[in-house]
């Protein structure tokens, strides 16, 4: 499982008066209550007419937001500090039909940037936020690029979407693949284990708190891990679950809204792990187009 990684509450208030209109305009409320949840096998095409809109009320992914997450994680040389910084990318790319949001996520073990991943994102028309594949790089100790042996896209050998997040997590509800690559024994499944729960982080308190359980059935050493996500923001906290050796533990301690300078480098940023997707894995990126920037 991918993991997710302070400033004032004030900062955090503004984030959500950003957020929240958006989170609350496409998909009603009465709207999502009616919607059957969803599974992988609801994946339609079709049904993504507005596909980079991601109001989800839980997660929210709205082009030039930058969150921030810190904590602590085992990578087999202790629990040292962790960071993970995911950025909102104004850039879409085409996976299985569907146009999907970029986002740029680095990962940083005790001060070290080790891996740097493009993650797609759709909403379908339900209001539930699809997982469409993942490009993670990992970099040696000098940051000098090594593999990306997770790569999967839905649609190409055999891998298929998953729920990111439901349009209405309700707990009592059945689990859910967050995406299946069978050529790389990526098969993440989620749970909704408690709703309107209260949790608070560097960035402020919230309510209504979702909080699901995550893991990996191939590999079950892995353990499991539960994140934490409030309306209007997305995730806040990732915490460890039963087993798993690496327990990690990040809290979200800032959201900013990059400015156009800074949008315009993680756009660069990003486009240059998507060009290189297409030579170190022309297999899965090599017949999607490239990832393109789309006004707002």
């Amino acid at each position: 499982m991918s993991g997710l990684r302070h400033i004032v509450a004030a900062l955090a208030a503004a984030v959500v008066a950003i957020a929240m209109p958006l989170a609350l305009g496409a998909c009603g409320d009465d709207d999502q209550a009616q919607a059957k949840p969803a599974t992988h096998q609801d994946f339609d095409a079709t049904n993504f007419n507005d596909s980079t809109t991601i109001d989800n009320k839980f997660n929210p992914l709205v082009p030039g937001t930058q969150f921030v997450y810190e904590g602590r994680s085992n990578r087999g040389l202790g629990r040292l500090p962790h960071e993970v910084i995911f950025t909102v990318t104004d850039l879409v790319k085409m996976v299985h039909g569907v146009p999907s949001r970029v986002m740029w996520d680095q990962d940083i073990n005790n001060g070290k940037r080790l891996e740097g991943e493009l993650a797609m994102f759709a909403q379908d028309d339900d209001g539930n936020v699809w997982n469409m594949g993942e490009y993670p790089e990992e970099y040696s100790e000098t940051g000098e690029f090594e593999d990306a042996p997770d790569t999967w896209l839905s649609g190409v050998q055999g891998a298929h979407a998953g729920v990111h997040m439901r349009a209405n997590p309700k707990t009592g509800t059945s689990s859910y693949h967050q995406g299946l690559a069978p050529k790389i024994g990526f098969q993440d499944v989620a749970k909704v284990v408690k709703t309107g729960a209260k949790n608070c982080v560097p960035t402020g308190c919230y309510d209504d708190v979702v909080i699901t359980d995550e893991t990996n059935p191939s590999e079950p050493t892995d353990g499991h891990q539960l994140k934490y996500s409030a309306p209007g923001v997305g995730y806040i906290r990732a915490a460890p679950g039963k087993g798993g050796k690496e327990r990690e533990v990040l809290v979200l301690v800032k959201v900013r809204k990059l400015g156009e300078a800074e949008l315009a480098q993680a756009r660069r940023d990003a486009l240059r792990l998507d060009k290189r997707a297409y030579r170190s894995k022309p297999a899965v990126w090599g017949d999607t187009p490239p990832a393109a920037r789309i006004a707002q």
